[in-house]
């Protein structure tokens, strides 16, 4: 299961991770750890930081304006990308038309890409798409950055691009994401997973931030404002896993954390059934415990973007909250019951999210 959504801007050969470090970071009750800057980071944890600490970096730079100049032409391809938010990500795309019309365009260019990107394993062709085909994506993406676009939706990409700090790195890494959805059907514990969710939807967080742009009247650092963008995209992703868990079994997919699977004494064969159990339903629970601590952590740093760039995000991040409440008001029948917010509760969403955007930045820094 790649990303359900773009997430920040809010979308086995082998076993190809070490085994993990010990952690010796805080632990909820329940067991599951919770990330703290002082823990000893697993293997996982330590590749990603790197990511965020060279993103944040970047965020520093100023890229020269070495774009297409013909206007004509990425006018059409913002509104194409445009018309793509619009059509899958409604709430979203109701949250950017608050941005400045800059930002707002480099938002779309992002998602549209991220989404090409997606259906090239979850897409009506992904039977077709072998590693070769994504080696090929990512040389095409390599030619975005150098100014080389092959269609429109490029065009967007690369005129983004040369006029944000981003880094090519994690448009890099959700292709890797992609790769792994070729190739793996299971993770051995949450290290891998973590991984993988950062693979597929963290790294949106880290290509959205510089366009997002920080508050001048922020008193947080770039590191801070990048890790809390990673967070809201491994919220989202352990909620799409948590969400999906009975459409991922029937194409032979479980994402869960096989060693914690094993802890609770829930075999394959009883998720295969769908059997909803006293075990399951407490399993369950600390999953959405997990997600809820990374919906925190991602929560202080929104209110450190730029204002007219909260809005979106506290959209997408209090959708994506409300959709594990609806499986725990589902019993955590996460097999036949498919847990989705309705339009009336989207809607509703969207002035209490404007209330969060407009009340400045947080004080947790």
């Amino acid at each position: 299961m790649a990303a359900g959504g773009v997430v920040w801007v809010t979308f086995p050969k082998q076993n190809l991770i070490p085994p993990p470090r010990k952690r010796f970071g805080r632990k909820l009750r329940t067991g599951v750890p919770l990330i703290s800057s002082t823990a000893e980071r697993a293997y996982s944890e330590e590749k990603v930081h790197e990511v965020v600490l060279k993103q944040a970096a970047w965020v520093k730079q100023q890229r020269p304006n070495e774009g297409c100049k013909d206007w004509d032409l990425l006018n059409e391809a913002y509104e194409r990308c445009g018309e793509v938010c619009a059509e899958y990500a409604k709430t979203f795309y109701l949250g950017t038309l608050l941005m400045t019309s800059e930002r707002r365009r480099a938002i779309w260019a992002i998602y549209v890409w991220c989404r090409r990107t997606n259906e090239l394993v979850d897409g009506p062709n992904a039977s077709h798409i072998t590693p070769r085909a994504l080696d090929t994506w990512e040389k095409r993406l390599g030619n975005i950055f150098q100014g080389r676009p092959y269609d429109l939706f490029d065009a967007a990409l690369s005129h983004t691009v040369s006029n944000y700090p981003l880094g090519i790195q994690p448009f890099k890494d959700m292709i890797e994401g992609m790769r792994l959805d070729l190739l793996k059907t299971r993770y051995n514990n949450f290290d891998e997973l973590y991984l993988y969710c950062y693979y597929v939807a963290g790294t949106v967080g880290l290509m959205s931030v510089p366009v997002m742009g920080i508050a001048s009247e922020s008193k947080a650092s770039n590191e801070t404002v990048y890790s809390a963008a990673l967070a809201l995209g491994i919220a989202n992703q352990l909620t799409n896993i948590i969400r999906d868990v009975g459409e991922d079994c029937r194409r032979g997919r479980i994402y869960l954390p096989q060693d914690e699977l094993a802890s609770a004494g829930i075999s394959e064969d009883e998720i295969f059934r769908g059997l909803v159990s006293n075990k399951w339903k407490i399993f369950m629970k600390n999953q959405i415990k997990r997600a809820r601590m990374y919906f925190d952590e991602a929560e202080k740093g929104v209110a450190e973007l730029e204002e007219a760039s909260r809005w979106p995000v506290w959209a997408s991040l209090l959708l994506y909250r409300q959709i594990l409440d609806v499986i725990e008001e589902n019993d955590y029948n996460n097999f036949t019951k498919r847990a989705y917010v309705g339009k009336a509760k989207k809607f509703a969403s969207l002035p209490l999210a404007y209330g969060r955007a407009i009340m400045g930045t947080s004080k947790f820094f």
